[in-house]
């Protein structure tokens, strides 16, 4: 088929070309890819993060650092896991002697890897349920959209100011909270808790110097501010790993401390 067509008007005498009429090819259009806000659990939680923000990231936070504790209870867990194959491979020869049932071996094997492993401690899964509840989620709303308002803009240097105050402020006054808080719940006196912050608190924060800057980078720099706290929490779930591992260690000897 032509590219266009001429359209002609007729008289006896002439014949006068008015305008060109072009027929163009048709092309499909591309199919677009649906949005991660047009995936309907994604848009549903946008929804509530827009209609109830602080409780949605109260829930958030709350999953995640349940999500922290059990992956930080079940490290031992695996540990022993490792340790009833090698005892499998050790008991090869009871295992292939038909004196030995092999069931009974297994079962003898299991008993002892459980026996040597730390049980699931419960409370302390509430405990920091808890915490990302009632302070982690709030103080993290509350903190990111005071940052958009005093440092509204998102160059390089408004982004290096964030992270500073970040680590000078937020991180530290968050820290000491929760391993009071934790200390606290734990039946700690004030002299116990102020031993443990002098024991734990330094090189927790310097952990946190070495983790948290580059996550807050991307935070502040490329992250809405209604979604923020979302991206910390996710980035916050090694971090509280970490922080249950330090809230379970033993008491810090007061006396010690106070001697030295």
């Amino acid at each position: 088929m032509p590219d266009s067509l001429i359209l002609f008007t007729e008289s006896p005498r002439t014949s006068i070309c008015l305008f060109p009429v072009y027929r163009f090819r048709h092309f499909p259009r591309r199919r677009r890819r649906p949005s991660a806000s047009r995936i309907p659990l994604v848009g549903w939680y946008l929804g509530l993060i827009k209609t109830k923000p602080i409780l949605t990231k109260s829930i958030t936070s709350a999953l995640i650092y349940t999500a922290a504790d059990l992956s930080s209870q079940c490290a031992p867990w695996i540990q022993s896991v490792k340790h009833l194959a090698v005892g499998l491979k050790c008991e090869r020869e009871r295992l292939l002697n038909p004196d030995y049932h092999i069931f009974v071996v297994i079962v003898q094997l299991f008993l002892q890897t459980i026996a040597s492993s730390e049980p699931y401690d419960l409370v302390r899964t509430l405990r920091m349920a808890g915490y990302g509840m009632m302070i982690v989620g709030p103080s993290l709303h509350l903190w990111f959209n005071f940052m958009a308002k005093v440092l509204p803009k998102r160059d390089l240097i408004t982004t290096l100011k964030k992270i500073a105050l970040g680590q000078t402020v937020y991180g530290p006054t968050l820290t000491v909270v929760f391993f009071s808080l934790n200390a606290g719940l734990q039946g700690e006196n004030g002299a116990e808790i102020i031993a443990r912050l002098k024991r734990d608190l330094l090189p927790t924060m310097t952990s946190g110097v070495m983790y948290w800057p580059f996550c807050d980078f991307v935070t502040f720099r490329f992250i809405p501010v209604h979604l923020q706290p979302l991206v910390s929490n996710s980035f916050s779930y090694l971090w509280s790993v970490y922080l249950t591992y330090m809230a379970s260690l033993e008491k810090a000897d007061t006396k010690a401390l106070q001697s030295s």
